[in-house]
C-alpha cells in the first residue's frame, strides 16, 4: 500500500505486509528496541559473527545503546569474542542479558549453559524456538540498534527470525570464492522474498596486505563484492582483509578494542535505515 509505515497496529488495510507481519512476535513488556539488523549468509565460516561484532562495536563507539542477539544456537561464538563468561540471570519467565565491557547487551546460548563447551543437541524446531525466545523473553533495555548474528543457510532459524522479528534490514556476509558466491545468492534471494531490505554486503577475507612491502594479495581469488552488489542492488559494500590483529582480538575476547574502518560505508546505511517500527511492547 502507498505510504505504508510497516506498523500494522496503525492501519486497517489488508495487504501482503499485514499477512507477513501477523507472524511478528512481541518483545517482553520491559523491553524497548528501536532498530534490528540481521547479519546473514547462506554459508557457514564466512565471518558473520566477526561482522556482527564489529558493527556492534562501531555502534557503541558512536554512542548508541547496542544489543547483540546470538541466533546461532548450536554454534555460538559472540561471548568468546567479547570475553564474556558470565551466565545470564532471570526470574518469573524473563531473562536478563549479560553486558560486555563497553556495555553492549548480549544474549547467547552460551550464556545459559552450565559449561561453555556443552553441546546443544536439539532438533530444528526447538533451535528455532530458542532463537525467537531471545527476542520475546529477554529484557532488552532501551536499545537503539540490535544486531542479530544469524546461523548459516535458509532453514528453520533464519526463516523464524525473518518471520518473527521485525527487521529494519540485513547485512550479507560473503568471501571471494565462486562457491560462496552461489550460496550467498540464496540468502540474498531469501531476504528479497521476505521483503527485508539488504543494506550492505561485507566480503570477508577479501585480501591480504603484506606488512613488509604493502602489496595486496587476493588469496581466495578476485573480489566479487562490487559485482554482487550491482547484481542485487545492494547500496553499500565492504572488503575486510585477512588480518591477524582482528583474529587475535576475537580469539582473546577483546574484539571491543578493534578499530577497523572497513565497515564504515555499510554502517552509514544502517544509520540511515528507516526504523520499521518502535518495537516497544505494549
Amino acid at each position: 500500500m502507498a505510504n505504508c509505515t510497516h506498523d500494522c497496529s496503525t492501519c486497517s488495510g489488508s495487504c501482503s505486509s499485514r499477512n507477513k507481519n501477523s507472524f511478528i512476535k512481541p518483545l517482553h513488556k520491559g523491553s524497548r528496541v528501536k532498530k534490528v539488523i540481521a547479519v546473514a549468509s547462506g554459508k557457514g565460516g564466512v565471518g558473520k559473527s566477526l561482522v556482527a561484532s564489529l558493527l556492534a562495536v562501531r555502534a557503541a563507539a558512536r554512542g548508541y545503546r547496542v544489543a547483540l542477539l546470538d541466533a546461532d544456537i548450536t554454534g555460538p561464538s559472540l561471548p568468546k569474542a567479547f570475553g564474556v563468561h558470565a551466565q545470564a540471570t532471570g526470574s518469573d519467565g524473563e531473562i536478563y542479558p549479560v553486558e560486555t565491557k563497553s556495555g553492549i547487551q548480549l544474549m547467547s546460548m552460551n550464556c545459559l549453559l552450565e559449561h561453555e563447551d556443552d553441546p546443544v543437541v536439539w532438533r530444528g524446531a526447538l533451535i528455532a524456538g530458542a532463537a525467537v525466545q531471545f527476542w520475546t523473553d529477554v529484557v532488552w533495555k532501551d536499545v537503539d540498534v540490535m544486531f542479530i548474528d544469524m546461523p548459516p543457510g535458509t532453514g528453520d532459524v533464519p526463516l523464524s527470525v525473518f518471520q518473527s522479528i521485525p527487521l529494519s534490514g540485513i547485512v550479507v556476509v560473503t568471501t571471494p570464492q565462486d562457491l560462496v558466491e552461489m550460496v550467498v545468492s540464496k540468502a540474498v534471494n531469501m531476504a528479497k522474498l521476505m521483503n527485508v531490505p539488504i543494506l550492505g554486503l561485507a566480503e570477508n577475507m577479501s585480501y591480504f596486505r603484506c606488512p613488509s612491502c604493502g602489496k595486496v594479495h587476493e588469496l581466495f581469488g578476485p573480489s566479487k563484492a562490487e559485482k554482487l552488489a550491482k547484481k542485487y542492488g545492494i547500496p553499500a559494500t565492504a572488503r575486510i582483509p585477512v588480518d591477524g590483529t582482528l583474529a587475535a582480538l576475537s580469539d582473546g575476547g577483546r574484539i571491543e578494542e578493534a578499530t577497523t574502518d572497513e565497515l564504515a560505508e555499510i554502517f552509514a546505511e544502517i544509520e540511515g535505515a528507516r526504523t520499521i517500527a518502535d518495537h516497544t511492547s505494549r
